[in-house]
C-alpha cells in the first residue's frame, strides 16, 4: 500500500500542473520565441525559482508541454481506431482524428509549427518517431499483416506517409481559424485518395 502524499508533495504537483497549463496557453497564443519564463511565472502566480524547481529551462518546459500534447494525440487516435472492422478502416478513423486535432490551436500550432523551432529539428524528430511516426508505422504494419497493404517497403512507406501527414498538419495549422475546417476536409479527401494506392 502506497503512503499518502504529503501536503508539500501535493502542492508541488499542483504547481507543476498549473505551470504546464499556463505555458501551454501562452505558447499557443504568443509562440515559443515571444514567451518568457518570467511571463509564465507571473501568469501562474509563482516565483521564477518555483519554475526552475520543476523545469531547468524554457525549452524543458516546452518539451513537457509538447510531450503531454503528443501523449493526448496518441490516446485519442488510438481510441478512434479501436473497434473498427479492419486495420484499414482503423487507419482511416485515426487519420480523421489526427486531422481534427490539427485544427485545434494547441496541437496544430505547438506540435507542427512551434515544435521544430523550440526543440530543434533533431530533437523534434526524436519525439515524432516516438509518437506520430510510431503510430503510422503501427497502422501500416497491421494493414500489411491483414493482407490489406500492397507489397511496398513498410519503413520507407511509413516515412513518406509521416511527412505527408505532417505537411497536412502544417497547412491546417498555418491557416486562419475560419478556414481550417474546409482545409481539413480537403486534406482528408486528398490523403485518402493517395493512401488508397497502397491498398492490396
Amino acid at each position: 500500500m502506497s503512503r499518502p502524499k504529503s501536503r508539500r508533495e501535493l502542492y508541488s504537483e499542483a504547481t507543476r500542473a498549473a505551470l504546464l497549463e499556463t505555458a501551454t496557453a501562452m505558447f499557443t497564443e504568443r509562440g515559443y520565441a515571444r514567451t518568457s519564463l518570467d511571463d509564465i511565472a507571473v501568469a501562474t502566480q509563482v516565483t521564477r525559482g518555483a519554475v526552475y524547481h520543476h523545469f531547468e529551462s524554457k525549452q524543458a518546459l516546452f518539451e513537457a508541454v509538447y510531450d503531454a500534447l503528443e501523449q493526448d494525440m496518441t490516446e485519442r487516435v488510438s481510441a478512434a481506431a479501436a473497434g473498427q472492422p479492419d486495420a484499414w478502416q482503423a487507419a482511416m478513423a485515426a487519420l480523421d482524428t489526427f486531422l481534427d486535432l490539427c485544427c485545434e490551436d494547441r496541437y496544430g500550432r505547438l506540435c507542427w509549427l512551434e515544435g521544430p523551432i523550440a526543440l530543434g529539428w533533431a530533437r523534434w524528430m526524436d519525439y515524432e518517431k516516438k509518437y506520430a511516426f510510431a503510430l503510422i508505422d503501427g497502422f501500416l504494419q497491421a494493414a500489411r499483416e491483414a493482407g490489406l497493404l500492397a507489397p511496398v517497403p513498410v519503413a520507407t512507406t511509413s516515412g513518406l506517409v509521416f511527412h505527408l501527414l505532417g505537411g497536412a498538419g502544417r497547412i491546417i495549422a498555418e491557416a486562419p481559424e475560419a478556414d481550417r475546417g474546409a482545409l481539413r476536409d480537403e486534406c482528408a479527401v486528398t490523403i485518402r485518395r493517395m493512401l488508397n494506392g497502397l491498398r492490396a
